[in-house]
């Protein structure tokens, strides 16, 4: 299939006219959709008219309202609370951008219970890791000291008894955690 100089301005007039690639390529006749798709991009047309609107929504109209801040009365302290925000990604060969609001969930740190015992940890390597010793990681891996637990695991779990209750929480545990934030 060439692309003639009368294909290639009727191309443009359906373009601006806010039709869909699908469309063109029916129209035109003999030219799939990715051909018309990949000769929009290199004749560089700018984003369609929406039919029966602008070409350029208004951004300040899809802010989101404020989020609401959770009260402080969870048993776990939250660290520093991050809002949702739309996030803007492109969509299709026309490059035209979507709002789309992404949930940005709070860290909550672990707050033992009181009557645990916390083992004392080896600190060990990577190296010196074994089939019998903690697994759990300690600190930044991209710091000098980042090791790991290094206690005694028993051989069902690659977690000592203390972080294995971290790590492996009942169902019942879980299910209050999750309607306790909300």
């Amino acid at each position: 299939m060439n692309w003639t100089d009368e294909r290639v301005e009727r191309l443009k007039k359906l373009w601006a006219e806010g039709l869909s690639a699908s469309q063109i390529a029916a129209q035109l006749g003999g030219v799939s959709r990715n051909a018309v798709i990949g000769k929009v991009h290199r004749l560089s047309l700018p984003g369609r008219a929406k039919a029966g609107g602008n070409a350029a929504p208004n951004r300040a109209q899809k802010r989101p309202a404020a989020v609401p801040q959770r009260p402080a009365t969870y048993a776990a302290q939250p660290r520093a609370a991050a809002p949702s925000r739309p996030v803007s990604r492109p969509v299709g060969a026309t490059m035209v951008k979507e709002e789309v609001e992404a949930e940005i969930f709070e860290a909550v740190d672990y707050v033992p219970a009181k009557n645990v015992v916390v083992p004392i940890s080896r600190k060990i390597g990577l190296t010196e890791l074994t089939e019998r010793t903690c697994k759990w990681p300690m600190g930044d891996p991209l710091k000098d000291d980042f090791c790991f637990c290094g206690a005694e695991a028993p051989d069902t779990s690659p977690y000592c008894k203390y972080h294995a209750r971290m790590a492996y929480q009942p169902v019942a545990e879980r299910r209050r955690s999750a309607e306790a934030r909300g």
